[in-house]
Parts: structure tokens; sequence; C-alpha cells
């Protein structure tokens, strides 16, 4: 069976990722990890909680060591590998071969696996980090699965993962320098500031009269003051979930990962749970992926690629979205049911007489009731909530509450923790 990966940016993300049906998440706790806005919401002592709870559910926490420590850093990445060591993850992952060596020297019983940012592209790197320990190689992006199945054929005992789903980066495997230039911020080093999805205004120069011209592109599509052909690097999202039964046949991906430790704890539920139905489903032979594309339709996207994993990139087109850098999904997520099962958290706008979208983890068993409060119904096959009131757990009766409001909200009757509330986008 292939492992669901999923991204875990803060400890409420890793949860909801595991309740939605990941077999495995990846996180970290420091600047090594390359999402520094992410592992901030980690600290040493809620990243071990989270490792317990995983492996509580028979489940796996993966440790992002993958920057690139500079010289005066080299001690400090082998007290933090020191440090997450004690916590018991299942793996680190690192990017270099000094990082392998500097890993395995001080967490010898946990195994390796190789970041993405390492570019491993063929068969002799592969055999070279494999025959230094590592354990799992993260494809690059840029490789095809009949790339895959030659690795695979040469050393069938290497794990290989893949990613199918989250932002791309411009740069080749994430090799990017256009932060550094800018702000001085290093992608490398778990800073990056995002910069290729960055509005750009083009100029051309005649250098023997000096004019200077402003370079404009028509877009099909674009609206009249839009920033026309602007977003020169702004690459389009990853959606592989078309390809899952051709993966799967190859016979050597052993796990598919989702990309996203920055993004809304609704997204790292929601791609999970699509993916896992997926997955699910195609071991059943009941693969139906219309209903897989409409749930990730909901989330945040700017427009979606297949990738490279199937087509070279001289044999396609379109995978840039030139108008924007972010685009609202099909729905907005309005709250998130808290860990009790009986209140939620508002994310959103909730008004009364209003039916809200209930998106629970695949397993969740959902029963209709009604009360003073309000109702659980179903349209179909899909379940809904409307209040007829809005009422704190203090007592406290609104009319409607919106994401600024911090106190819990009751449900009419109870829910799976973790499960959202969404409604369509009019």
């Amino acid at each position: 069976m292939i492992e669901l990966l999923s991204p875990a940016g803060d400890p409420q993300k890793m949860r909801v990722a595991l309740a939605f049906g990941a077999d495995a998440v990846y996180g970290g706790v420091s600047h090594f990890s390359l999402r520094l806005r992410s592992s901030k919401e980690f600290s040493l002592e809620s990243f071990g909680e989270g490792i317990a709870h995983a492996h509580q559910l028979g489940k796996k926490v993966y440790v992002a060591a993958n920057g690139f420590p500079f010289n005066s850093q080299l001690t400090l990445f082998e007290n933090h590998i020191a440090q997450m060591r004690e916590l018991s993850p299942d793996a680190f992952i690192v990017a270099s071969a000094g990082t392998v060596r500097l890993t395995k020297k001080v967490a010898p019983d946990v195994p390796i696996h190789l970041s993405t940012q390492a570019n491993v592209l063929n068969t002799a790197d592969a055999e070279a980090y494999y025959d230094m320990g590592v354990k799992r190689v993260i494809a690059a992006r840029e490789m095809s699965l009949r790339d895959l199945e030659a690795i695979k054929a040469k050393l069938p005992d290497l794990e290989l993962e893949v990613f199918v789903h989250g932002s791309m980066c411009f740069a080749y495997s994430g090799r990017c320098l256009i932060s550094s230039l800018q702000s001085g911020r290093v992608p490398n080093r778990g800073s990056c500031a995002n910069d290729c999805r960055f509005p750009y205004r083009l100029y051309a120069e005649n250098p023997e009269t000096g004019a200077v011209f402003r370079v404009e592109e028509s877009v099909e599509g674009s609206e009249e003051g839009s920033e026309q052909g602007s977003f020169i690097f702004n690459a389009k999202d990853l959606k592989m979930i078309a390809h899952l039964e051709e993966i799967a046949k190859s016979g050597v991906v052993d796990s598919i990962k989702i990309e996203g430790r920055t993004k809304s704890v609704y997204y790292a539920g929601c791609v999970t749970r699509a993916y896992r139905m997926a997955l699910d489903d195609m071991a059943s032979g009941r693969f139906d992926l219309p209903r897989y594309e409409s749930e990730l339709a909901t989330t945040k996207n700017r427009g979606f690629s297949d990738g490279f994993l199937v087509k070279r990139p001289f044999e396609k087109n379109g995978d840039q979205n030139l108008l924007t850098s972010q685009s609202e999904g099909s729905h907005t997520v309005t709250a998130i049911v808290d860990v009790g099962g009986r209140s939620f958290h508002a994310l959103g706008t909730i008004q009364t007489g209003e039916a809200h979208e209930i998106v629970a983890p695949k397993t969740a068993a959902i029963a209709p009731c009604e009360n003073e409060i309000g109702s659980v119904f179903f349209d179909g096959e899909r379940a809904f909530v409307r209040f007829n009131t809005i009422q704190t757990e203090a007592g406290k009766t609104l009319t409607s509450v919106h994401s600024g409001n911090t106190n819990a909200i009751l449900l009419p009757c109870e829910l799976n923790a973790y499960t959202f509330l969404r409604k369509t986008i009019l």
C-alpha cells in the first residue's frame, strides 16, 4: 500500500492531517526545516507530543531538517538532530551528503530520508546516497515515472517518495536565489519570501537612445485593469490525483507527498481527505476522479498542473498562472470543531438560518439531529448543519459569529473533532 504523507505545520495541522487519513506527517521545529513560518508554531515539547499522538494511532512522523547549514551552523545542526532524536521520530529528512553523515553520526538508529532539495535525478546519485545509508529518496520534482522505475530496478530496497499536490517552485528543485537577492531571505535556509508570487513590471530599453518602454502581455481571460502578464515566475499548483492509478500500477512509488506546511488547517484536512478517498477507492475498484477533484477545488490555489512526473516540460504548456498569485477555492471555511466534539470555533462568518456543509474525517459517522440550537441533516450524500441560535459555551446568545470571535460555540449535536464547516462562495 502506498503511504499518504501530509504536511504538519503546527500541532493542530498535524492532528488534523492524521485525523483526515494521513499515514504519516512531516514537520520541523528549527529553521533547518525550510519552513520558518510553520516551524515557529512547534516547540520541542509540542512536537514531541505530536509524535507520541501519531504513534498511538499507529502512524509516523518525519522530522524535516533539510536546510543547508553554513560552517557556523554545523554544531547547531548536530545539536538539533540530537534534541529531535530524543523525541523518537520515524525518520529525518535531510538534503546533502554532509548532513546525511552528520545525522547518521548523531542519530544512527533513525532512518534517513533524502530531501527533494538534493536533486536526485538518476540511478548513480540514488545509489551513492543509498550506499551512505539513506533509506528513502524524495524524488526531484523534475523526475519522470520512467526515471523512478529505473532507480527501483537498480535499487529495489530503496524507498521512493514523490510530491503529488501543492505549491510548485519556479526554480529547479527549489534552488532559488530570488528571495535572497531582493530581501536577504535565504530560501534554502528556511526563510523564502515567495518572491516568485509577486507581480513584476517588465521594461525594454534602447541602449542607443536611453528610451525605456514598458512591456505588457495580453492574457486571455484577464480583466481590464489587472496586472496583465506580470506574474512571470508564478507556477501553478501541482495536482496529480488523476494519475494515482498510473503511479500505483508502476509499483515503484512507496509514498505520495502533499506540500503545504504553511497552508491553512482546512487545506491540510481537505487535501489529505481527498487523496485518502482516492487511494482507498482505487484499492476497492471504485475510483471516482470527479469526486476528488471537486474536493480539491474547494481549497485556495493558483490553478493546477500535473507537473513533470508523467510529461516532460517540453511536451506541455500552461503551467504558469499569469493572472494572479492566489485564487479563491469554490468554498470558504467557516468553522472547525473542537477536540471535545460539542462546540466549534469560527474561521469565517456563521449566521442563524444558514446551512453549512459538514466536512468530517472519512471514517466519521454523522447522525441527523434537531433541537433548539439547530439541526444536522443530509442533502443526498452531503451533511449540513443549520443554527437556530448561536450560543456560546458560557450561555451568551448571538445572531452571528465571526473569525475574530474566540468563544467556543455550541453545536446542535456532537461531531468528530477537527470537523470543518464550509459554504459555497457565491
